[in-house]
């Protein structure tokens, strides 16, 4: 099993006078980890080279693998005692974790996705168990030792600060979802324009969001950090992986903290497209059939859509209850052109109605 190494054990490395060569080609890296390896001018370990081709075959030095930065737990394993729970919160494993977070947050702030104290962060590290940020802190200035645990409950379990009130709504997402290991909560300002204005952005718009967020969720306002929340927003968590908060922010979920800050970044450089694009002539839409295309993948690559079990192809393009669409929030697209005579009468009746006014 390859090594882990964060940027503590780079920098004990350096201060013993030893060469970063010496991380052996095998190794993983926290984020922190790679930022020092490039600091100090030198790339990432790379993966051994692979055995020499036949005769006549492909020469190549590597084979190519998808990086997995999910964490997972055995079930049944979560530490029972207080001693088992602190060695399981220090352990190297979870200090990893929280160097992530920590990674994350600064990107969050450096983005201006959050001011002063906003936004939050988890990660689930056991069936009970998940990682958050403290309250009343700036996320582009956390350490590991300012991250906190709690139990699936909101119970704070580990850490010296205080946890956020607002993890009890990262709870509901997953307790909702299992699938969700991770949630990021900010409030990047074209995504939470969208949020107070009530509108959802539509789709059929830009392939990348359809791949990578799906059909983004709108939850009605409710008090911030509630349990009312909570079962608000969670309820929304099977089927979308992004949600605006009504008058609030954004929240998105994935499968590692990375993953879901990456989705914050989606939503919101989509909010900003739309928003740009309705000022230069609106949006103009591609058709349903080749938005199923993308959801076909999507769901390839493992990623949660309801949209082809539930929608006919014709309502792919304006699913959703908002949407800025002029078409009336809720009405379908028209899988079927009404026919008929026209109704010459009433067609008279409020020509006549309107003269009347005139006239």
């Amino acid at each position: 099993m390859s090594k882990l190494y964060t940027a503590k054990d780079l920098e004990q490395l350096i201060k013993q006078g030893q060469s970063l060569d010496s991380v052996p080609a095998n190794a993983k890296l926290t984020p922190m980890a790679r930022d020092i390896m490039r600091k100090h001018k030198r790339s990432a370990p790379a993966a051994a080279p692979a055995a020499a081709a036949p005769a006549g075959g492909q020469v190549k030095i590597h084979n190519p693998v998808l990086p997995n930065a999910e964490y997972n737990w055995t079930p049944g394993g979560d530490p029972k005692t207080a001693a088992e729970l602190e060695k399981f919160f220090y352990s190297k494993e979870i200090q990893a974790l929280k160097e992530r977070i920590c990674h994350i947050g600064e990107r969050i702030w450096n983005k201006g996705y959050v001011d002063g104290n906003g936004g939050n962060i988890t990660v689930r590290v056991g069936d009970n168990l998940v990682l958050c940020t403290p309250t009343l802190i700036s996320k582009g200035f956390m350490t590991p030792d300012d991250i906190c645990m709690v139990d699936l409950d909101g119970n704070q379990v580990a850490g010296t600060r205080p946890r956020t009130s607002e993890v009890n709504t990262h709870l509901g997402i997953m307790k909702a979802e299992p699938k969700a290991k991770s949630c990021v909560h900010a409030h990047p300002v074209y995504a939470t324009a969208f949020a107070v204005a009530g509108v959802v952005p539509p789709a059929c718009l830009i392939p990348e969001p359809e791949v990578f967020l799906g059909e983004i969720g709108f939850a009605s306002y409710q008090t911030p950090g509630t349990p009312e929340n909570a079962k608000e927003v969670g309820a929304l968590a099977k089927r979308h992986q992004s949600i605006l908060m009504q008058n609030h922010g954004v929240i998105c979920w994935g499968n590692d903290v990375e993953d879901a800050y990456w989705k914050m970044e989606n939503t919101d450089a989509f909010c900003q497209t739309v928003s740009i694009s309705m000022q230069i002539g609106g949006p103009k839409s591609y058709s349903p059939d080749k938005l199923k295309d993308l959801i076909i993948l999507r769901k390839k690559l493992g990623m949660p859509d309801h949209r082809l079990d539930e929608l006919k192809e014709c309502e792919l393009c304006d699913a959703g209850e908002f949407t800025v669409n002029t078409q009336p929030a809720g009405a379908s697209c028209g899988c079927s052109v009404p026919t008929g005579e026209v109704d010459e009468a009433l067609v008279q009746k409020i020509t006549d109605q309107i003269m009347s006014k005139l006239g």
